[in-house]
């Protein structure tokens, strides 16, 4: 038994190496967690600990498919490999979150911009995940100024209170 459980764990990390890995979700746990915490900073019902998890999962799904990809399956003529797939799957778990924080009060809609914010935590995690982190960076610090500069900008127009 301690044979096959030691086989089993010399098997893990066939695409990329443990501290690539590691590095890759804490990239992500760092970067989703700035755009979190700015919308904990707001009292939004989705903050922190949500977003570091939306794009943790992302990530940990790409590395998934890349590790999988490395299995043995019996013949390459079976195997079938679309990234595109996995990104259009998470793609979509996220935005069925998201939408569930959307919601419309007294006519007006609520937390849309957290849970576009949510969305975009994914795509910063499937960045990560996938080895691009400083695109995820860029895009991360891009959203964070988005979400404090235009809020002023709001303000000063008087859109917003």
């Amino acid at each position: 038994m301690l044979e096959a459980l030691q086989s089993d764990l010399s098997m893990s990390f066939l695409a990329t190496s443990p501290l690539v890995a590691a590095m890759r979700l804490l990239a992500a746990i760092v970067l989703t967690g700035l755009i979190g915490l700015e919308r904990e900073w707001q009292g939004k019902p989705a903050g922190l600990r949500t977003h570091i998890l939306v794009g943790l999962a992302a990530a940990l799904f790409v590395m998934l498919g890349q590790e999988v990809t490395h299995l043995d399956f019996g013949g390459t003529d079976d195997m079938r490999i679309d990234p595109l797939r996995l990104i259009e799957a998470v793609t979509a778990g996220v935005a069925f979150l998201a939408a569930g924080i959307i919601f419309t009060a007294r006519g007006q809609v609520r937390n849309i911009t957290t849970g576009a914010s949510l969305w975009l935590s994914g795509a910063v995690g499937l960045g990560c995940g996938g080895g691009q982190i400083p695109l995820a960076a860029m895009a991360s610090v891009m959203v964070i100024l988005v979400l404090l500069l235009l809020r002023q900008v709001e303000r000063w127009l008087g859109w917003h209170d």
